[in-house]
Protein backbone atom coordinates (compact mmCIF):
# COMPACT_ATOMS: atom_id res chain seq x y z
CA UNK A 1 0.00 0.00 0.00
CA UNK A 2 1.58 3.34 -1.04
CA UNK A 3 2.02 6.06 1.58
CA UNK A 4 1.56 9.81 1.18
CA UNK A 5 4.03 12.08 2.95
CA UNK A 6 1.63 13.83 5.31
CA UNK A 7 1.19 15.33 8.75
CA UNK A 8 1.19 14.11 11.46
CA UNK A 9 2.49 10.90 9.84
CA UNK A 10 2.27 9.07 6.51
CA UNK A 11 -1.21 8.51 5.08
CA UNK A 12 -1.70 4.87 3.94
CA UNK A 13 -3.31 5.35 0.54
CA UNK A 14 -5.76 2.74 -0.75
CA UNK A 15 -6.08 3.58 -4.45
CA UNK A 16 -9.16 1.38 -4.80
CA UNK A 17 -11.08 3.13 -2.03
CA UNK A 18 -10.10 6.81 -2.32
CA UNK A 19 -12.08 9.68 -3.78
CA UNK A 20 -11.70 13.44 -4.04
CA UNK A 21 -14.21 15.84 -2.45
CA UNK A 22 -14.03 19.40 -3.78
CA UNK A 23 -15.88 21.75 -1.48
CA UNK A 24 -17.75 24.84 -2.74
CA UNK A 25 -15.41 26.16 -5.45
CA UNK A 26 -18.20 28.52 -6.44
CA UNK A 27 -18.19 31.89 -8.14
CA UNK A 28 -20.10 33.45 -5.23
CA UNK A 29 -17.18 32.66 -2.91
CA UNK A 30 -14.23 33.07 -5.25
CA UNK A 31 -14.98 35.84 -7.74
CA UNK A 32 -15.33 39.59 -7.12
CA UNK A 33 -18.93 40.68 -6.59
CA UNK A 34 -20.08 37.45 -4.98
CA UNK A 35 -21.19 36.61 -1.46
CA UNK A 36 -17.62 36.30 -0.17
CA UNK A 37 -16.85 39.84 -1.27
CA UNK A 38 -20.21 41.05 0.10
CA UNK A 39 -19.07 39.87 3.53
CA UNK A 40 -16.07 42.17 3.21
CA UNK A 41 -13.50 39.52 2.31
CA UNK A 42 -10.51 39.62 -0.02
CA UNK A 43 -11.42 36.94 -2.56
CA UNK A 44 -8.01 36.96 -4.24
CA UNK A 45 -6.75 34.48 -1.63
CA UNK A 46 -9.35 31.97 -2.80
CA UNK A 47 -8.82 32.75 -6.46
CA UNK A 48 -5.14 31.87 -6.07
CA UNK A 49 -5.79 28.16 -5.34
CA UNK A 50 -7.94 27.53 -8.43
CA UNK A 51 -5.04 26.14 -10.55
CA UNK A 52 -3.95 23.79 -7.75
CA UNK A 53 -7.48 22.50 -7.20
CA UNK A 54 -7.81 21.99 -10.96
CA UNK A 55 -4.54 20.02 -10.97
CA UNK A 56 -5.77 17.81 -8.13
CA UNK A 57 -9.05 17.16 -9.93
CA UNK A 58 -7.17 16.27 -13.12
CA UNK A 59 -4.97 13.84 -11.20
CA UNK A 60 -7.93 11.96 -9.74
CA UNK A 61 -9.60 11.80 -13.14
CA UNK A 62 -6.37 10.50 -14.66
CA UNK A 63 -6.26 7.79 -12.00
CA UNK A 64 -9.88 6.86 -12.67
CA UNK A 65 -10.96 7.76 -9.14
CA UNK A 66 -14.23 9.51 -8.24
CA UNK A 67 -14.43 13.29 -7.95
CA UNK A 68 -17.35 14.70 -5.96
CA UNK A 69 -18.17 18.40 -6.01
CA UNK A 70 -20.28 20.31 -3.50
CA UNK A 71 -22.07 23.63 -3.78
CA UNK A 72 -23.54 25.57 -0.88
CA UNK A 73 -26.79 26.94 -2.22
CA UNK A 74 -30.48 27.23 -1.46
CA UNK A 75 -33.86 26.84 -3.06
CA UNK A 76 -35.24 29.96 -4.77
CA UNK A 77 -37.96 30.28 -2.11
CA UNK A 78 -35.30 30.07 0.66
CA UNK A 79 -37.32 27.37 2.42
CA UNK A 80 -34.07 25.54 3.25
CA UNK A 81 -32.25 28.65 4.50
CA UNK A 82 -32.95 29.32 8.19
CA UNK A 83 -33.47 32.97 9.09
CA UNK A 84 -30.63 32.63 11.61
CA UNK A 85 -28.31 32.00 8.67
CA UNK A 86 -29.70 34.53 6.22
CA UNK A 87 -30.10 37.43 8.65
CA UNK A 88 -26.80 37.11 10.52
CA UNK A 89 -24.41 40.07 10.50
CA UNK A 90 -24.61 43.09 8.23
CA UNK A 91 -23.29 42.11 4.77
CA UNK A 92 -23.89 44.36 1.77
CA UNK A 93 -25.77 41.46 0.17
CA UNK A 94 -27.64 38.60 1.83
CA UNK A 95 -28.39 35.09 0.62
CA UNK A 96 -31.16 35.39 -1.97
CA UNK A 97 -30.51 39.05 -2.79
CA UNK A 98 -29.85 40.04 -6.43
CA UNK A 99 -26.11 40.33 -7.08
CA UNK A 100 -23.77 40.76 -10.03
CA UNK A 101 -24.02 37.01 -10.77
CA UNK A 102 -27.72 36.52 -10.06
CA UNK A 103 -29.34 35.89 -6.70
CA UNK A 104 -26.71 35.16 -4.05
CA UNK A 105 -26.18 31.43 -3.28
CA UNK A 106 -29.37 30.33 -5.01
CA UNK A 107 -29.35 27.03 -6.90
CA UNK A 108 -29.30 27.54 -10.65
CA UNK A 109 -27.99 31.10 -10.49
CA UNK A 110 -24.64 31.88 -12.18
CA UNK A 111 -22.93 32.77 -8.91
CA UNK A 112 -23.75 29.42 -7.34
CA UNK A 113 -21.98 27.57 -10.14
CA UNK A 114 -18.48 26.14 -9.77
CA UNK A 115 -15.68 28.19 -11.36
CA UNK A 116 -14.93 27.10 -14.91
CA UNK A 117 -11.43 25.75 -14.21
CA UNK A 118 -12.82 23.31 -11.61
CA UNK A 119 -16.13 22.54 -13.30
CA UNK A 120 -17.54 19.01 -12.96
CA UNK A 121 -16.98 16.65 -15.85
CA UNK A 122 -19.95 14.77 -17.32
CA UNK A 123 -21.01 12.05 -14.91
CA UNK A 124 -19.30 13.50 -11.84
CA UNK A 125 -21.45 13.88 -8.74
CA UNK A 126 -22.48 17.37 -7.63
CA UNK A 127 -23.99 17.72 -4.15
CA UNK A 128 -26.04 20.85 -3.45
CA UNK A 129 -25.99 21.42 0.29
CA UNK A 130 -27.95 23.93 2.37
CA UNK A 131 -25.51 23.81 5.28
CA UNK A 132 -21.80 23.96 5.96
CA UNK A 133 -21.31 20.19 6.12
CA UNK A 134 -21.95 18.04 3.05
CA UNK A 135 -23.83 15.29 4.94
CA UNK A 136 -26.66 17.50 6.23
CA UNK A 137 -29.89 17.21 4.20
CA UNK A 138 -28.12 15.73 1.13
CA UNK A 139 -27.35 12.43 -0.61
CA UNK A 140 -23.64 12.74 0.14
CA UNK A 141 -23.51 9.80 2.53
CA UNK A 142 -25.38 7.38 0.25
CA UNK A 143 -23.22 8.54 -2.66
CA UNK A 144 -20.01 7.67 -0.81
CA UNK A 145 -21.44 4.25 0.04
CA UNK A 146 -22.49 3.62 -3.56
CA UNK A 147 -18.99 4.49 -4.78
CA UNK A 148 -17.39 2.19 -2.20
CA UNK A 149 -15.20 4.94 -0.77
CA UNK A 150 -13.39 4.63 2.55
CA UNK A 151 -10.78 7.37 2.10
CA UNK A 152 -11.53 10.97 1.19
CA UNK A 153 -9.13 13.66 0.01
CA UNK A 154 -10.51 17.16 0.58
CA UNK A 155 -9.95 20.41 -1.31
CA UNK A 156 -11.89 23.66 -1.62
CA UNK A 157 -13.13 26.53 0.50
CA UNK A 158 -13.14 27.66 3.12
CA UNK A 159 -10.72 25.60 5.17
CA UNK A 160 -12.13 26.34 8.61
CA UNK A 161 -15.83 26.34 7.70
CA UNK A 162 -17.28 24.01 5.05
CA UNK A 163 -14.11 21.97 4.46
CA UNK A 164 -13.37 21.31 8.11
CA UNK A 165 -17.04 20.72 8.95
CA UNK A 166 -17.37 18.06 6.26
CA UNK A 167 -14.07 16.44 7.27
CA UNK A 168 -15.25 16.18 10.87
CA UNK A 169 -18.57 14.70 9.77
CA UNK A 170 -16.75 12.17 7.58
CA UNK A 171 -14.32 11.28 10.36
CA UNK A 172 -17.23 10.54 12.68
CA UNK A 173 -18.60 8.18 10.03
CA UNK A 174 -15.38 6.18 9.81
CA UNK A 175 -13.67 7.67 6.76
CA UNK A 176 -9.93 8.30 6.57
CA UNK A 177 -9.69 11.99 5.67
CA UNK A 178 -6.78 13.83 4.06
CA UNK A 179 -6.69 17.59 3.47
CA UNK A 180 -4.78 18.93 0.45
CA UNK A 181 -3.22 21.93 2.18
CA UNK A 182 -2.34 23.93 -0.94
CA UNK A 183 -5.73 23.19 -2.55
CA UNK A 184 -7.76 24.76 0.24
CA UNK A 185 -7.94 28.33 1.47
CA UNK A 186 -9.56 30.78 3.85
CA UNK A 187 -10.20 34.49 3.70
CA UNK A 188 -8.20 34.58 6.95
CA UNK A 189 -4.68 33.07 6.87
CA UNK A 190 -4.64 32.48 10.62
CA UNK A 191 -7.91 30.55 10.43
CA UNK A 192 -6.51 28.21 7.78
CA UNK A 193 -3.40 27.52 9.87
CA UNK A 194 -5.47 26.93 12.98
CA UNK A 195 -7.88 24.59 11.18
CA UNK A 196 -5.04 22.46 9.82
CA UNK A 197 -3.43 22.32 13.27
CA UNK A 198 -6.71 21.13 14.79
CA UNK A 199 -7.24 18.51 12.09
CA UNK A 200 -3.82 16.83 12.50
CA UNK A 201 -3.49 17.25 16.27
CA UNK A 202 -3.46 14.31 18.69
CA UNK A 203 -2.43 11.74 16.10
CA UNK A 204 -4.69 12.90 13.24
CA UNK A 205 -7.76 13.26 15.44
CA UNK A 206 -9.76 14.53 12.46
CA UNK A 207 -7.44 13.58 9.61
CA UNK A 208 -4.17 14.05 7.78
CA UNK A 209 -2.76 16.96 5.77
CA UNK A 210 -0.46 16.88 2.74
CA UNK A 211 0.43 18.94 -0.32
CA UNK A 212 -1.06 18.23 -3.72
CA UNK A 213 2.22 17.04 -5.28
CA UNK A 214 2.62 14.41 -2.57
CA UNK A 215 -0.95 13.20 -3.04
CA UNK A 216 -0.70 12.97 -6.81
CA UNK A 217 2.73 11.37 -6.65
CA UNK A 218 1.36 8.50 -4.58
CA UNK A 219 -1.83 8.26 -6.63
CA UNK A 220 0.12 8.08 -9.91
CA UNK A 221 2.85 5.83 -8.55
Amino acid sequence: MPAIDAKPFAFPLDRDAVGLVVIDMQRDFIEPGGFGAALGNDVTRLEAIVPTVASLIAGFRRAGRPVIHTRECHRPDLSDCPPAKRLRGAPSLRIGDPGPMGRILIAGEPGAEIVAACAPAPGETVIDKPGKGAFHATEFGPTLARLGLRQLVFAGVTTEVCVQTTMREANDRGFDCLLATDATESYFPDFKEAAIAMIVAQGAIVGWAAETDAILGALDG
